[in-house]
């Protein structure tokens, strides 16, 4: 017997599942990611357009970052992978109660059909304005002569997108759902950025705590088991454990 079979032959005590999504998992539908060796930014520092400083000191730029961005995620090149499809069949199984914390701007979660998710940092499809501070979708570019469909104001759009130095959304319903967690899953996220990386950490002692990841992280010594694997690779794992085999 594993370990793994070890800690989830008994899965009928799992009620509550909180999956921490990063990086990892848009990585494997094409989405260049910050933390790898090829950088994510387009040949720009997060100082240049990833802090409400950038964007004081030239909108212009960080527009046309997060405008580029945007055509990618809605490019045929994107979609969701396996990975997001099995969270999707294990949240449709009603055998859990799950929910999804990511701290990716995407859209693949829901794309999947995924219900219960809390984007922390964010979504690169809405914008915010800085005026009347309401959250609108979009599907378009942004420019600094855009108007607000709310408040008509010009040019207070600003990407509705966590910067570096700004507080993530949602940190007291996230951290009633980790609080209440009988399995904690965290998949393809560095450990890196905080206060994601300090989620584990919150969740009960008797909660079972998995990652998933390519690699060990900073902070792999405070799961009861690491899988090396690709994101949609753990998942299989795992589904085998979660799902009723057919």
């Amino acid at each position: 017997m594993t370990i793994l079979d070890d800690l989830l032959q008994n899965n009928k005590s799992i009620k509550n599942i909180v999956i921490l999504s990063g990086a990892g998992i848009s990585a494997e539908s094409g989405i260049r990611t910050f933390r790898d060796s090829n950088g994510l930014w387009e040949d720009h520092s997060i100082e240049e357009v990833a802090t409400p400083e950038a964007f004081q000191k030239n909108p212009k730029l960080v527009h046309n970052f997060y405008n580029q961005r945007r055509k990618q995620l809605l490019s045929s090149e994107v979609d969701f992978n396996k990975a997001h499809q099995i969270i999707t069949e294990i949240e449709d199984s009603n055998l859990y109660n799950i929910v999804v914390i990511t701290q990716n701007v995407d859209d693949l979660h829901e794309r999947s059909g995924t219900k219960n998710v809390i984007h922390m940092h964010g979504e690169l499809l809405k914008t915010k304005c800085t005026s009347c501070n309401i959250s609108s979708p979009i599907d378009s570019d942004l420019d600094t002569q855009s108007i607000c469909s709310h408040c008509d104001e010009k040019g207070t759009l600003r990407p509705d997108i966590v910067w570096f130095g700004e507080m993530p959304y949602q940190l007291n319903e996230i951290e009633t759902y980790l609080n209440s967690a009988d399995l904690f899953l965290s998949i393809g996220t560095s450990g890196q950025v905080y206060p994601a990386a300090m989620f584990v950490s919150t969740t009960p002692s008797e909660c079972i705590k998995l990652e998933i990841n390519i690699e060990k992280t900073n902070i792999s010594n405070q799961f009861d088991y690491s899988i090396q694997e690709s994101s949609s690779k753990g998942m299989e794992i795992l589904k085998n454990y979660l799902l009723p085999q057919k």
